[in-house]
């Protein structure tokens, strides 16, 4: 049996290359870059001078001001007045976020690696689909781009965003309202603990290991060779240009990687288990120790991805506290015990218990996932509304 659900999903396509018009396009969202600094220079000038913030609504009618000049500002019209607000809308969210102490101060931005504006309900229009054409139109401030259509767009389109990657490609996403079909029943009844590794990506409560395939680091020697040429070059000449250009592309080829196999893993999780329990761990403090192969793992990702997977598919994830004891715990007698991160094998001062240190640390992490649905009544068959983020897509 399934039940409909609304989610907030994103369609993301690539925008086919046309030197002649994405020029255009780069010139807006620079001019976007360029309205994000301003109005982050106004704010802090303003709260320097009087100690007060400027509102949302000010700043807003402000900067349309500014837009009606004929010199000084003539060319910030190049970009839509939806679009420009949207900007003091994302800067007005930044600083609501400081406020509350869930982020840092806002900063300024290089124009030329400001990444996107967003486009609501004028700017854009989106033209029906032609049988047996791999592509699509959209219209974009007068002027028509193809787009790559490689799967269909469902839903009901409430934004647009113009994206520019660090390799100065072109996406466009769609986010829209969509009914979604959710299982409502489960398909194994297993439940699994996971423990997150260093040596192993994942170590489950039956002893099974999934190693990590860690893409940064293969790809590290290849990578600073090309560093090192860029480095030869002279600044700001067109090969230095192309080599920082074939720098950033491998860069997105590695996260494009980790991405796909973070996506198969959480496909191939969801067709065993029902219920998976993980912990909620400080990554930012294993940065700390560990750094570099703390973001190649990306398990941050892999927990977002795995999340809406789960979602689409009627599975639950559980998340423990983060302070709750499984590494230096016997998943056999509960005993505790000092545990250094050299040892690798746990080796129970009460019972005698031998066991891997990832192992036991996930069969405790599963026992601390049943302690917390019992104590929060949650079922294998519950209903869910909502998943992570109010049943958003990971790349929403």
């Amino acid at each position: 049996m399934q039940k409909a659900v609304e989610v907030h999903k994103a369609y993301k396509y690539r925008l086919y290359r046309n030197n002649k018009m994405d020029g255009s396009i780069h010139h807006q969202i620079n001019v976007a870059g360029m309205i994000w600094n301003h109005a982050l220079a106004l704010q802090k000038r303003y709260y320097k001078l009087t100690g007060k913030y400027i509102s949302l609504h000010t700043m807003q009618k402000h900067i349309a001001k500014l837009r009606m000049c004929r010199f000084n500002y003539a060319y910030w019209q190049a970009l839509g007045s939806q679009a420009a607000q949207e900007i003091l809308e994302r800067l007005d969210k930044a600083y609501q976020r400081f406020f509350k102490k869930q982020g840092g101060l806002p900063r300024f931005k290089k124009v030329k690696k400001y990444k996107s504006f967003v486009l609501k309900q004028a700017g854009w229009d989106l033209l029906d689909a032609q049988e047996g054409k791999k592509y699509r139109k959209i219209r974009i401030d007068k002027k028509m781009y193809k787009f790559v259509y490689h799967r269909p767009l469902n839903g009901v389109i409430k934004t647009v965003t113009i994206k520019r990657d660090s390799a100065g490609r072109l996406w466009l996403c769609f986010s829209v309202i969509e009914k979604m079909e959710i299982p409502e029943h489960t398909s194994t009844g297993k439940i699994g603990g996971f423990d997150f590794g260093l040596t192993n990506f994942l170590t489950t409560d039956e002893g099974k290991t999934i190693e990590s395939p860690q893409y940064y680091k293969c790809d590290l020697p290849r990578l600073r060779a090309i560093q090192r040429r860029v480095s030869r070059k002279v600044k700001h000449s067109n090969n230095h240009k192309a080599g920082i250009w074939h720098i950033n592309r491998r860069h997105i080829r590695i996260a494009d990687k980790r991405l796909n196999f973070h996506f198969q893993l959480a496909n191939a999780l969801c067709d065993q288990y029902d219920v998976m329990v993980f912990e909620d761990l400080n990554l930012d403090a294993m940065k700390h120790l560990w750094g570099r192969k703390i973001s190649d793992l990306g398990f941050a990702q892999f927990v977002k991805v795995l999340d809406w997977v789960a979602f689409k598919r009627g599975k639950r994830i559980i998340q423990i506290s983060r302070w709750e004891r499984t590494t230096g715990k016997c998943s056999h007698c509960g005993h505790t015990q000092k545990l250094e991160l050299s040892d690798r094998v746990f080796e129970c001062e009460g019972c005698g218990n031998t066991l891997g240190r990832d192992h036991n640390a996930a069969i405790n992490i599963l026992e601390a996932g049943h302690r917390l649905m019992l104590s929060q009544s949650i079922e294998v068959l519950a209903n869910r509304e909502a998943v992570g983020v109010n049943g958003r897509s990971p790349y929403h």
